[in-house]
């Protein structure tokens, strides 16, 4: 049984998740509101994580709860839905700027 480190896999999770939406977004010839909406989404997604993350923190601190494992897992999940989003709207803003930057 091979044992990676958690940046590793948190790595590896969001090379898939950001290799998914680019794919989606390319074969579905999707319009830009329906991936618009995909975003609002993910930070939906990222706000549940955190909150889950947190949740875990205050039971695990409270004494309410004795699983480090789970604690960890909810941590690094919200990192890297945390991680994600920020590298999409980056690709957005900077592809805005690419718009407003082309002269007509």
């Amino acid at each position: 049984m091979e044992i990676t480190n958690v940046a590793g896999t948190a790595e590896a999770a969001f090379q898939a998740a950001q290799e998914r939406f680019r794919v989606a977004a390319q074969e579905n010839n999707e319009d830009f509101e329906t991936v618009f909406q995909s975003a609002l989404g993910m930070v939906n997604e990222t706000n549940d994580l955190h909150n889950q993350a947190k949740s875990a923190m205050i039971q695990f601190a409270l004494g309410e709860s004795d699983n480090t494992h789970d604690l960890l897992i909810a941590q690094s999940k919200a990192n890297v839905a945390l991680q994600y989003t920020v590298a999409v709207k980056d690709k957005l803003i900077e592809g805005y700027r690419e718009i407003m930057q082309m002269q007509i």
